[in-house]
Protein backbone atom coordinates (compact mmCIF):
# COMPACT_ATOMS: atom_id res chain seq x y z
CA UNK A 1 0.00 0.00 0.00
CA UNK A 2 1.47 3.35 -0.63
CA UNK A 3 0.49 6.15 1.62
CA UNK A 4 -0.14 9.64 1.38
CA UNK A 5 1.70 12.31 2.71
CA UNK A 6 -0.87 12.30 5.80
CA UNK A 7 -1.02 8.62 6.22
CA UNK A 8 2.77 8.60 6.15
CA UNK A 9 2.99 11.38 9.27
CA UNK A 10 0.21 9.56 11.57
CA UNK A 11 2.22 5.89 10.52
CA UNK A 12 5.53 7.67 11.44
CA UNK A 13 3.45 8.27 14.84
CA UNK A 14 2.63 4.97 15.92
CA UNK A 15 5.95 3.92 17.67
CA UNK A 16 7.03 7.33 18.91
CA UNK A 17 3.58 7.68 20.11
CA UNK A 18 3.90 4.74 22.04
CA UNK A 19 7.79 5.34 23.30
CA UNK A 20 6.49 8.24 24.89
CA UNK A 21 3.84 7.31 26.76
CA UNK A 22 6.03 4.84 27.75
CA UNK A 23 8.72 7.00 29.41
CA UNK A 24 6.02 9.55 30.91
CA UNK A 25 4.17 6.37 32.94
CA UNK A 26 7.97 4.98 33.68
CA UNK A 27 8.07 6.98 37.13
CA UNK A 28 4.57 6.54 38.15
CA UNK A 29 4.46 2.96 37.56
CA UNK A 30 2.61 1.26 40.45
CA UNK A 31 3.62 4.80 42.61
CA UNK A 32 2.03 7.87 43.03
CA UNK A 33 0.87 10.18 40.66
CA UNK A 34 2.44 13.78 40.13
CA UNK A 35 0.94 16.26 42.57
CA UNK A 36 0.42 18.82 40.11
CA UNK A 37 -1.24 16.18 37.84
CA UNK A 38 1.95 17.06 35.01
CA UNK A 39 3.34 14.07 34.42
CA UNK A 40 7.21 14.12 33.25
CA UNK A 41 10.06 11.49 32.14
CA UNK A 42 11.95 11.87 34.72
CA UNK A 43 13.16 8.10 34.60
CA UNK A 44 13.73 5.62 37.49
CA UNK A 45 10.31 3.93 37.85
CA UNK A 46 10.91 -0.46 38.60
CA UNK A 47 13.95 -0.53 35.87
CA UNK A 48 15.78 2.40 37.20
CA UNK A 49 15.50 4.09 34.06
CA UNK A 50 17.29 7.43 32.83
CA UNK A 51 14.89 10.20 32.11
CA UNK A 52 13.01 10.28 28.97
CA UNK A 53 14.21 6.19 28.82
CA UNK A 54 11.24 3.53 27.69
CA UNK A 55 10.95 0.62 29.40
CA UNK A 56 9.95 -3.31 28.42
CA UNK A 57 6.65 -2.05 26.70
CA UNK A 58 8.66 -0.51 23.64
CA UNK A 59 11.50 -2.85 24.66
CA UNK A 60 9.74 -5.50 23.33
CA UNK A 61 7.77 -3.84 20.65
CA UNK A 62 11.13 -3.29 19.35
CA UNK A 63 11.69 -6.77 18.94
CA UNK A 64 8.93 -7.00 16.70
CA UNK A 65 9.24 -3.72 14.49
CA UNK A 66 12.78 -5.02 13.73
CA UNK A 67 11.49 -7.70 12.25
CA UNK A 68 8.48 -6.02 10.51
CA UNK A 69 10.64 -3.77 9.21
CA UNK A 70 12.75 -6.31 7.16
CA UNK A 71 9.36 -6.96 5.29
CA UNK A 72 8.85 -10.50 6.16
CA UNK A 73 5.44 -11.58 6.24
CA UNK A 74 4.46 -12.08 10.27
CA UNK A 75 2.19 -14.46 9.95
CA UNK A 76 4.88 -17.04 8.63
CA UNK A 77 6.78 -19.23 10.98
CA UNK A 78 9.91 -17.73 9.53
CA UNK A 79 9.14 -14.68 11.28
CA UNK A 80 7.51 -15.96 14.35
CA UNK A 81 10.90 -17.45 15.01
CA UNK A 82 12.75 -14.57 15.15
CA UNK A 83 10.92 -12.68 17.07
CA UNK A 84 10.59 -15.00 19.54
CA UNK A 85 14.58 -15.29 19.10
CA UNK A 86 14.67 -11.60 19.99
CA UNK A 87 12.54 -11.87 22.99
CA UNK A 88 14.91 -14.19 24.08
CA UNK A 89 18.30 -12.51 23.43
CA UNK A 90 16.44 -9.13 24.59
CA UNK A 91 15.74 -11.09 28.23
CA UNK A 92 19.45 -12.47 27.87
CA UNK A 93 20.80 -8.90 27.94
CA UNK A 94 19.22 -8.39 31.75
CA UNK A 95 16.74 -5.70 30.91
CA UNK A 96 15.48 -3.52 34.07
CA UNK A 97 11.75 -4.34 33.96
CA UNK A 98 10.15 -7.71 32.55
CA UNK A 99 6.66 -8.64 33.52
CA UNK A 100 6.33 -11.25 35.33
CA UNK A 101 4.71 -13.47 32.96
CA UNK A 102 6.67 -13.00 30.55
CA UNK A 103 9.72 -13.52 32.24
CA UNK A 104 8.23 -17.20 33.62
CA UNK A 105 7.37 -17.77 29.87
CA UNK A 106 11.38 -16.73 28.43
CA UNK A 107 12.80 -18.55 31.29
CA UNK A 108 10.82 -21.53 31.26
CA UNK A 109 11.29 -21.86 27.36
CA UNK A 110 15.04 -22.32 27.73
CA UNK A 111 14.47 -25.42 28.64
CA UNK A 112 12.14 -26.62 26.05
CA UNK A 113 13.04 -28.46 22.67
CA UNK A 114 11.87 -26.87 19.35
CA UNK A 115 12.60 -23.57 17.29
CA UNK A 116 12.40 -20.72 19.08
CA UNK A 117 8.55 -20.29 18.25
CA UNK A 118 7.74 -23.78 19.71
CA UNK A 119 9.38 -23.09 22.88
CA UNK A 120 7.58 -19.96 23.27
CA UNK A 121 4.38 -21.15 22.32
CA UNK A 122 4.63 -24.02 24.26
CA UNK A 123 6.03 -22.26 27.83
CA UNK A 124 3.48 -20.23 27.18
CA UNK A 125 0.86 -23.29 27.24
CA UNK A 126 2.12 -24.85 30.49
CA UNK A 127 2.36 -21.51 32.40
CA UNK A 128 -1.19 -21.11 31.49
CA UNK A 129 -2.83 -24.59 32.53
CA UNK A 130 -0.18 -24.37 35.92
CA UNK A 131 -1.63 -20.49 36.78
CA UNK A 132 -4.86 -20.65 35.43
CA UNK A 133 -4.06 -17.35 34.13
CA UNK A 134 -2.05 -15.84 31.33
CA UNK A 135 -3.98 -12.49 30.10
CA UNK A 136 -1.93 -10.08 31.69
CA UNK A 137 -1.27 -6.51 29.87
CA UNK A 138 2.24 -7.89 28.14
CA UNK A 139 1.34 -8.77 25.00
CA UNK A 140 -1.15 -5.91 24.21
CA UNK A 141 1.85 -3.46 25.25
CA UNK A 142 3.77 -4.24 22.40
CA UNK A 143 1.26 -4.86 19.24
CA UNK A 144 1.33 -1.47 17.35
CA UNK A 145 4.21 -2.48 15.51
CA UNK A 146 2.28 -5.41 13.65
CA UNK A 147 -0.41 -2.69 12.86
CA UNK A 148 2.00 -1.00 10.71
CA UNK A 149 2.74 -4.16 8.60
CA UNK A 150 -0.96 -4.87 7.52
CA UNK A 151 -2.46 -1.52 6.57
CA UNK A 152 -4.64 -2.54 4.17
CA UNK A 153 -4.81 -6.32 5.21
CA UNK A 154 -7.21 -6.70 8.13
CA UNK A 155 -7.41 -10.42 8.33
CA UNK A 156 -3.62 -11.10 7.78
CA UNK A 157 -3.55 -8.17 10.74
CA UNK A 158 -5.86 -10.82 12.85
CA UNK A 159 -3.95 -13.86 12.03
CA UNK A 160 -0.67 -11.66 13.26
CA UNK A 161 -1.50 -9.73 16.29
CA UNK A 162 -2.90 -13.44 17.57
CA UNK A 163 0.04 -15.36 16.80
CA UNK A 164 2.64 -13.05 18.28
CA UNK A 165 0.45 -12.42 21.06
CA UNK A 166 1.13 -15.96 22.12
CA UNK A 167 4.36 -16.51 22.12
CA UNK A 168 3.71 -15.53 25.63
CA UNK A 169 0.66 -14.93 26.26
CA UNK A 170 -1.99 -19.02 25.89
CA UNK A 171 -5.13 -16.61 27.05
CA UNK A 172 -7.15 -15.97 23.63
CA UNK A 173 -8.67 -12.95 25.58
CA UNK A 174 -4.80 -11.61 25.24
CA UNK A 175 -4.87 -12.47 21.73
CA UNK A 176 -8.20 -10.83 21.24
CA UNK A 177 -7.42 -7.81 22.81
CA UNK A 178 -3.85 -8.07 20.57
CA UNK A 179 -6.61 -8.03 17.46
CA UNK A 180 -8.58 -5.56 18.28
CA UNK A 181 -6.09 -3.15 19.14
CA UNK A 182 -4.04 -3.59 16.18
CA UNK A 183 -6.90 -3.05 13.77
CA UNK A 184 -7.71 0.39 15.77
CA UNK A 185 -4.44 1.39 14.99
CA UNK A 186 -4.44 0.40 11.14
CA UNK A 187 -7.54 2.23 10.48
CA UNK A 188 -6.30 5.10 12.23
CA UNK A 189 -3.31 5.26 10.19
CA UNK A 190 -5.38 4.77 6.60
CA UNK A 191 -8.18 6.75 8.00
CA UNK A 192 -7.37 9.68 10.08
CA UNK A 193 -11.12 10.00 11.45
CA UNK A 194 -10.99 7.67 14.31
CA UNK A 195 -11.52 3.82 14.39
CA UNK A 196 -14.50 1.15 14.76
CA UNK A 197 -13.59 -1.73 17.00
CA UNK A 198 -13.93 -4.85 14.35
CA UNK A 199 -15.57 -7.13 16.57
CA UNK A 200 -15.90 -9.58 13.86
CA UNK A 201 -12.04 -10.03 13.62
CA UNK A 202 -12.47 -11.82 16.98
CA UNK A 203 -14.60 -15.48 17.64
CA UNK A 204 -18.29 -15.53 17.70
CA UNK A 205 -18.42 -16.46 21.16
CA UNK A 206 -16.71 -13.61 23.13
CA UNK A 207 -18.22 -11.12 20.95
CA UNK A 208 -20.76 -10.25 23.43
CA UNK A 209 -18.07 -9.85 26.29
CA UNK A 210 -15.88 -7.65 24.32
CA UNK A 211 -18.73 -5.49 23.17
CA UNK A 212 -20.19 -4.88 26.84
CA UNK A 213 -16.19 -4.10 28.28
CA UNK A 214 -16.14 -1.62 25.25
CA UNK A 215 -19.24 -0.27 26.18
CA UNK A 216 -18.56 0.45 29.71
CA UNK A 217 -14.52 2.15 28.56
CA UNK A 218 -16.54 4.46 26.55
CA UNK A 219 -18.41 5.17 29.28
CA UNK A 220 -15.81 5.84 31.43
CA UNK A 221 -12.39 7.19 32.74
CA UNK A 222 -9.33 6.12 32.83
CA UNK A 223 -9.11 5.80 36.54
CA UNK A 224 -12.13 3.69 36.45
CA UNK A 225 -9.68 0.64 35.27
CA UNK A 226 -7.14 1.04 37.93
CA UNK A 227 -5.81 -1.86 38.72
CA UNK A 228 -5.43 -2.28 35.18
CA UNK A 229 -2.18 -5.22 34.75
CA UNK A 230 -4.46 -7.49 33.07
CA UNK A 231 -5.09 -7.32 29.37
CA UNK A 232 -8.73 -6.01 29.68
CA UNK A 233 -8.78 -3.61 32.11
CA UNK A 234 -5.47 -2.33 30.60
CA UNK A 235 -6.92 -1.91 27.09
CA UNK A 236 -9.98 -0.11 28.68
CA UNK A 237 -8.25 1.97 30.47
CA UNK A 238 -6.63 2.95 27.22
CA UNK A 239 -9.67 3.33 25.23
CA UNK A 240 -11.07 5.55 27.84
CA UNK A 241 -7.64 7.95 27.00
CA UNK A 242 -8.87 8.03 23.48
CA UNK A 243 -12.28 9.03 24.45
CA UNK A 244 -10.98 11.92 26.62
CA UNK A 245 -8.37 12.92 23.74
CA UNK A 246 -10.78 13.88 20.79
CA UNK A 247 -10.72 16.57 18.15
CA UNK A 248 -12.16 19.46 20.50
CA UNK A 249 -9.52 18.91 23.12
CA UNK A 250 -6.24 20.66 22.67
CA UNK A 251 -3.10 18.90 22.60
CA UNK A 252 -4.88 15.58 22.47
CA UNK A 253 -1.64 13.59 22.72
CA UNK A 254 -0.28 15.64 25.35
CA UNK A 255 -3.27 15.73 27.31
CA UNK A 256 -4.28 11.94 26.46
CA UNK A 257 -1.51 10.51 27.63
CA UNK A 258 -1.68 12.34 30.87
CA UNK A 259 -4.96 11.15 31.76
CA UNK A 260 -3.39 7.92 31.19
CA UNK A 261 -0.40 7.95 33.70
CA UNK A 262 -3.08 9.75 36.04
CA UNK A 263 -4.89 6.98 36.47
CA UNK A 264 -2.37 4.78 37.92
CA UNK A 265 -1.35 1.32 38.77
CA UNK A 266 0.57 0.36 35.84
CA UNK A 267 1.31 3.54 34.21
CA UNK A 268 3.63 2.87 31.43
CA UNK A 269 2.07 0.19 30.02
CA UNK A 270 -1.53 1.68 30.22
CA UNK A 271 0.06 4.84 28.07
CA UNK A 272 2.06 3.19 25.74
CA UNK A 273 -1.14 1.49 24.28
CA UNK A 274 -2.62 4.59 24.56
CA UNK A 275 0.07 6.53 23.02
CA UNK A 276 0.40 3.71 19.74
CA UNK A 277 -2.82 4.30 19.00
CA UNK A 278 -2.78 8.33 19.74
CA UNK A 279 0.44 8.73 17.70
CA UNK A 280 -1.54 6.96 14.72
CA UNK A 281 -4.74 8.71 14.59
CA UNK A 282 -3.15 12.30 15.39
CA UNK A 283 0.40 11.93 13.85
CA UNK A 284 3.82 12.53 14.58
CA UNK A 285 3.47 16.45 14.48
CA UNK A 286 0.85 16.00 17.24
CA UNK A 287 3.43 14.52 19.97
CA UNK A 288 4.96 17.33 21.81
CA UNK A 289 8.17 17.70 20.11
CA UNK A 290 10.05 18.12 23.83
CA UNK A 291 8.82 14.42 24.23
CA UNK A 292 10.30 12.91 20.83
CA UNK A 293 13.45 14.29 21.44
CA UNK A 294 13.88 13.30 24.84
CA UNK A 295 12.47 9.70 24.64
CA UNK A 296 15.46 6.72 24.30
CA UNK A 297 16.15 3.09 24.89
CA UNK A 298 17.28 -0.39 24.08
CA UNK A 299 18.13 -1.41 21.75
CA UNK A 300 19.80 2.32 21.57
CA UNK A 301 17.89 3.82 19.43
CA UNK A 302 16.07 7.77 19.98
CA UNK A 303 13.31 9.22 18.30
CA UNK A 304 14.05 9.35 15.02
CA UNK A 305 14.97 6.08 14.84
CA UNK A 306 11.43 4.80 15.85
CA UNK A 307 10.00 7.02 12.94
CA UNK A 308 12.66 5.72 10.51
CA UNK A 309 11.52 1.89 11.87
CA UNK A 310 8.13 2.73 11.56
CA UNK A 311 8.51 4.03 8.44
CA UNK A 312 10.27 1.00 7.11
CA UNK A 313 7.50 -1.46 7.94
CA UNK A 314 4.37 1.21 6.75
CA UNK A 315 5.51 1.95 3.27
CA UNK A 316 8.89 0.80 2.54
CA UNK A 317 11.37 1.15 -0.56
CA UNK A 318 14.93 1.09 -0.78
CA UNK A 319 17.14 3.86 -1.34
CA UNK A 320 14.11 5.96 -1.02
CA UNK A 321 13.92 8.42 2.64
CA UNK A 322 14.16 7.62 5.27
CA UNK A 323 15.82 4.47 4.24
CA UNK A 324 19.27 6.80 3.14
CA UNK A 325 22.52 8.01 4.83
CA UNK A 326 22.31 11.48 3.85
CA UNK A 327 19.93 14.24 2.21
CA UNK A 328 21.56 16.54 -0.48
CA UNK A 329 19.55 19.39 -2.48
CA UNK A 330 20.93 21.25 -5.36
CA UNK A 331 19.27 24.12 -3.86
CA UNK A 332 20.89 24.59 -0.61
CA UNK A 333 23.66 26.71 0.05
CA UNK A 334 25.56 27.52 2.91
CA UNK A 335 23.56 30.75 5.01
CA UNK A 336 23.43 30.81 8.25
CA UNK A 337 21.67 34.29 8.76
CA UNK A 338 21.44 35.89 12.30
CA UNK A 339 17.84 36.58 13.32
CA UNK A 340 17.48 40.53 14.01
CA UNK A 341 16.14 40.33 17.69
CA UNK A 342 18.29 37.22 18.68
CA UNK A 343 21.99 37.35 17.29
CA UNK A 344 22.34 33.58 18.22
CA UNK A 345 19.03 31.98 16.55
CA UNK A 346 20.44 31.13 12.61
CA UNK A 347 18.30 30.97 10.02
CA UNK A 348 20.23 28.22 7.36
CA UNK A 349 19.55 25.53 4.87
CA UNK A 350 20.63 21.96 4.90
CA UNK A 351 24.15 22.89 3.67
CA UNK A 352 24.14 24.46 6.99
CA UNK A 353 23.55 21.12 8.66
CA UNK A 354 27.39 19.88 8.00
CA UNK A 355 28.75 23.63 9.44
CA UNK A 356 27.64 23.57 12.90
CA UNK A 357 30.94 23.32 14.80
CA UNK A 358 31.90 26.00 12.24
CA UNK A 359 28.80 28.58 13.31
CA UNK A 360 28.73 27.46 17.02
CA UNK A 361 26.13 25.80 16.60
CA UNK A 362 24.65 23.53 19.61
CA UNK A 363 20.86 23.08 19.28
CA UNK A 364 19.41 22.02 15.78
CA UNK A 365 15.44 22.47 14.80
CA UNK A 366 15.66 20.55 11.56
CA UNK A 367 12.20 21.06 9.44
CA UNK A 368 13.03 18.95 6.26
CA UNK A 369 14.11 15.16 5.90
CA UNK A 370 17.64 14.05 6.73
CA UNK A 371 19.55 10.77 6.45
CA UNK A 372 20.76 8.83 9.38
CA UNK A 373 24.28 10.16 8.95
CA UNK A 374 23.21 13.99 9.46
CA UNK A 375 21.03 13.30 12.81
CA UNK A 376 23.21 15.17 15.67
CA UNK A 377 26.20 16.57 13.48
CA UNK A 378 29.06 17.87 15.19
CA UNK A 379 29.23 18.73 18.52
CA UNK A 380 25.08 18.93 18.72
CA UNK A 381 23.94 16.14 21.31
CA UNK A 382 20.87 13.84 19.99
CA UNK A 383 18.99 15.45 22.96
CA UNK A 384 19.28 18.77 21.03
CA UNK A 385 18.65 18.00 17.47
CA UNK A 386 14.97 18.02 16.93
CA UNK A 387 13.44 16.68 13.70
CA UNK A 388 10.31 17.56 13.39
CA UNK A 389 7.43 16.94 10.42
CA UNK A 390 6.80 20.18 8.18
CA UNK A 391 5.89 19.39 4.76
CA UNK A 392 6.83 22.08 1.62
CA UNK A 393 3.02 22.84 0.52
CA UNK A 394 0.50 25.30 1.12
CA UNK A 395 -2.07 21.91 1.08
CA UNK A 396 -3.83 21.57 4.60
CA UNK A 397 -3.86 17.93 3.66
CA UNK A 398 -0.14 17.79 3.95
CA UNK A 399 0.35 19.71 7.22
CA UNK A 400 -2.76 18.68 9.69
CA UNK A 401 -0.45 19.42 12.52
CA UNK A 402 0.64 22.89 11.38
CA UNK A 403 0.20 24.78 14.39
CA UNK A 404 1.73 22.53 16.83
CA UNK A 405 4.60 22.04 14.47
CA UNK A 406 5.40 25.56 14.24
CA UNK A 407 4.42 25.92 18.05
CA UNK A 408 6.57 23.50 19.01
CA UNK A 409 10.12 24.51 17.15
CA UNK A 410 9.10 28.25 18.89
CA UNK A 411 8.92 26.68 22.03
CA UNK A 412 12.14 24.28 21.87
CA UNK A 413 14.57 26.94 20.22
CA UNK A 414 13.30 28.99 23.44
CA UNK A 415 14.30 26.50 25.51
CA UNK A 416 17.49 25.85 24.33
CA UNK A 417 18.10 29.65 24.43
CA UNK A 418 17.37 29.77 27.38
CA UNK A 419 19.84 26.99 28.68
CA UNK A 420 22.29 29.12 26.43
CA UNK A 421 22.90 26.99 23.36
CA UNK A 422 23.37 28.82 19.68
CA UNK A 423 20.50 27.45 17.42
CA UNK A 424 20.27 26.42 14.18
CA UNK A 425 16.99 26.97 12.42
CA UNK A 426 16.69 25.05 9.13
CA UNK A 427 14.84 23.63 6.56
CA UNK A 428 16.08 22.36 2.83
CA UNK A 429 16.64 26.33 1.41
CA UNK A 430 15.27 28.18 4.06
CA UNK A 431 12.80 29.77 1.93
CA UNK A 432 9.51 28.97 3.56
CA UNK A 433 9.78 26.20 6.71
CA UNK A 434 12.79 27.97 8.20
CA UNK A 435 11.71 31.90 7.64
CA UNK A 436 8.27 30.30 9.06
CA UNK A 437 9.71 28.56 12.22
CA UNK A 438 11.85 31.46 13.34
CA UNK A 439 9.01 33.74 12.77
CA UNK A 440 6.91 31.93 15.24
CA UNK A 441 9.99 32.05 17.60
CA UNK A 442 9.72 35.76 17.47
CA UNK A 443 6.49 35.62 19.90
CA UNK A 444 8.45 32.98 22.41
CA UNK A 445 11.27 35.18 22.29
CA UNK A 446 9.08 38.20 23.38
CA UNK A 447 10.38 40.34 20.14
CA UNK A 448 7.43 42.59 18.36
CA UNK A 449 5.83 40.01 16.41
CA UNK A 450 4.47 42.55 13.07
CA UNK A 451 8.41 43.74 13.24
CA UNK A 452 9.79 40.36 12.76
CA UNK A 453 7.15 39.93 10.02
CA UNK A 454 8.77 42.64 8.09
CA UNK A 455 12.23 42.34 9.19
CA UNK A 456 12.77 38.22 8.17
CA UNK A 457 11.83 38.42 4.59
CA UNK A 458 14.41 40.93 4.06
CA UNK A 459 17.15 39.11 5.79
CA UNK A 460 18.19 37.22 2.23
CA UNK A 461 16.78 37.08 -1.21
CA UNK A 462 13.84 34.03 -1.73
CA UNK A 463 11.62 34.16 1.67
CA UNK A 464 8.38 33.83 0.87
CA UNK A 465 6.06 35.53 3.37
CA UNK A 466 2.78 34.69 1.61
CA UNK A 467 2.13 31.06 2.10
CA UNK A 468 -0.02 29.64 4.45
CA UNK A 469 3.29 28.21 6.16
CA UNK A 470 4.07 31.85 7.07
CA UNK A 471 0.31 33.25 7.48
CA UNK A 472 -0.16 30.07 10.37
CA UNK A 473 3.52 31.14 11.69
CA UNK A 474 2.47 34.77 12.05
CA UNK A 475 -0.83 33.45 14.34
CA UNK A 476 1.36 31.21 16.49
CA UNK A 477 3.86 34.16 17.05
CA UNK A 478 1.32 36.55 18.25
CA UNK A 479 -0.28 33.28 20.53
CA UNK A 480 2.79 32.40 22.29
CA UNK A 481 3.45 36.22 22.35
CA UNK A 482 0.14 36.83 24.27
CA UNK A 483 0.90 33.89 26.68
CA UNK A 484 4.11 35.03 27.57
CA UNK A 485 2.72 38.84 28.34
CA UNK A 486 0.31 37.11 30.32
CA UNK A 487 3.14 34.82 32.49
CA UNK A 488 4.72 38.38 32.94
CA UNK A 489 2.20 39.75 33.93
CA UNK A 490 1.44 37.10 36.46
CA UNK A 491 4.64 36.82 37.62
CA UNK A 492 4.68 40.35 38.55
CA UNK A 493 1.47 40.53 40.50
CA UNK A 494 3.24 37.47 42.19
CA UNK A 495 5.90 39.73 43.11
CA UNK A 496 4.20 42.66 43.91
CA UNK A 497 1.95 40.78 46.46
CA UNK A 498 4.97 39.25 48.00
CA UNK A 499 6.44 42.52 48.86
Amino acid sequence: MRLTTAQRERAAGVLVGQACGDALGVPYEFGSPPRDGRPEMLGGGLGNYAPGEWSDDTQMAMCIAEVAATGIDLTTAEALDAIAGRFEEWLAGSPGDVGIQTRTVLTLARSLPGSPSERLREAARQVHHRTGRSAGNGALMRTSPVALAYLDRPAELAQAARAIAELTHYDPLAGDACVLWSDAIQQAVTTGEGFLLDLELIPTERRDYWAGLIADALDGSPRDFNPNGDTMRAFQAALAVMVGASDAVPDPVRKGLTSAVLAGHDTDTVAAIAGGLLGGLRGLGAVPAEWVTAVHGWPGRRGHDLVRTALAIADPEVGRWPDIDRVDHVTARPLAVPLPFDDDVLIGTLADLDRVDELGVSAVVTLCRIGRDQVAPGAVRPERHAQLWLVDSDDPDDNPNLYAVLTDAARLTRSWRDEGHRVLIHCVAAQRRAPSAALAYAGAAGAEVDEAARGIPHLYPGVNATARLWRAAADVARELAAEAKHCQSSMEQYEWKGR
